[in-house]
């Protein structure tokens, strides 16, 4: 145990001794945390949508009211009066315009009929977000319109009254398990993956080799050295992130122990997990070359930015072996659905297991030789 504790005491040490190593790996994930939350999520405002009134009838009318009521209140989108449709179309074509209404001649007539009245709306659909937007907001505007002025005694349709669990979550909120989870590997990658093949390049462990360390020794000494470098980042990212993204939930002394277990369970699975990746390595410029696929293959289908039910098949059985998706499962739970421990009991399970099976898998890879 002492000879483990002296390689923990030297990692450590150089650690400290190089704050731009320490800040390297927080300053990325705080960065993308409060970049991204800003960016995405958000809803749509002001976006220019033309209006084409081929009818100039009341109902046209009742239309361009509701349009000016949108533009008063919510402001997903500003209307632009336009004589032309041709000259609407094109300029949403051009990227002038979000989105073109046009209503078209007869529309209150038919209104007045019941003769299958229309409005048509030309969005840019290269941009989804903003065309799904853009047709959300005319849905829900031309459903309130087919409303009936009086409503009936009797309700005659079925009606859905939608209850949620939670207050409305900020999608900086919603990033925050992913950002946290990033972090730590950040962390691992820097403290863990790149220093430990630059100390066998240096001829580090070469000192180690003349020593009576063991094997199991060294292994779990280097690890143990990555793994508590990564939970000083996660409580320094979990706590200056949930006040940047206002979670309250980290001040619950339950939420604080369920956190505090993930973040270390977190940082042995992403540490055991990097130490099999580099065990046989040689070359320093590998790990470097290695750490845009490793945050792209493991950050991104872990359900930290989208929801794994969108994803093909064949991504979410990724996903499923993926340690990145069930520590932010826990986070996710812990943080934004203030959870107990029952409820990520699985999540834990699971990195527990990764953490033991690839260092189980990695101790014989290792060589205490030259």
């Amino acid at each position: 145990m002492n000879r483990m504790m002296a390689i923990v005491e030297r990692e450590m040490r150089k650690f400290f001794r190089s704050p731009a190593l320490m800040l390297a790996s927080m300053i990325f994930p705080l960065v993308q945390l409060i970049i991204l939350g800003n960016a995405f999520g958000g809803k749509i405002r002001d976006a220019r949508m033309a209006v084409v009134d081929q009818d100039g009838g009341t109902q046209a009318l009742r239309i361009r009211e509701a349009f000016d009521s949108v533009r008063a209140n919510i402001r997903t989108f500003v209307p632009v009066y336009y004589d032309n449709e041709k000259q609407a179309v094109e300029d949403v074509r051009n990227g002038k315009l979000d989105g073109a209404v046009i209503i078209p001649p007869q529309f209150s007539r038919r209104v007045y009929e019941d003769n299958h009245p229309q409005i048509a709306l030309v969005v840019d659909n290269s941009d989804n977000f903003m065309s799904s937007a853009l047709e959300s907001e005319l849905t829900d505007l031309t459903n309130a319109l087919n409303q009936p002025t009086v409503e009936p005694r009797i309700l005659q349709q079925t009606a859905l009254s939608i209850v949620e669990l939670y207050p409305y979550i900020e999608y900086m909120k919603y990033l925050l398990p992913g950002s946290l989870t990033l972090a730590m590997f950040v962390s691992v990658m820097i403290g863990g993956g790149m220093l430990y093949i630059d100390d066998k390049a240096r001829g580090v462990h070469e000192g180690y080799l003349v020593t009576p360390i063991t094997k199991l020794e060294l292994v779990l000494g280097l690890n143990l050295a990555g793994a508590i470098k990564a939970v000083m980042t996660g409580v320094i990212i979990c706590v200056i992130g949930a006040l940047i993204s206002g979670v309250s939930t980290i001040f619950n002394p339950v939420t604080m122990l369920g956190l505090l277990v993930m973040i270390v369970l977190t940082s042995l699975a992403f540490n055991t997990m990097m130490f099999l990746l580099m065990v046989r390595i040689e070359d320093p410029l590998v790990p470097r070359a290695m750490f845009g696929i490793l945050n792209t293959l493991l950050f991104f289908p872990s359900g930290s930015i989208y929801p794994i039910q969108a994803f093909p098949p064949w991504l979410r059985a990724i996903a499923r072996v993926d340690p990145f998706t069930y520590a932010v499962d826990g986070f996710k739970c812990l943080l934004l659905k203030e959870t107990t421990l029952a409820a990520v009991w699985g999540d834990m399970l699971f990195l527990s297991i990764f953490a033991a099976v690839t260092l189980g898998i990695a101790i014989p890879l290792f060589k205490r030789t030259l």
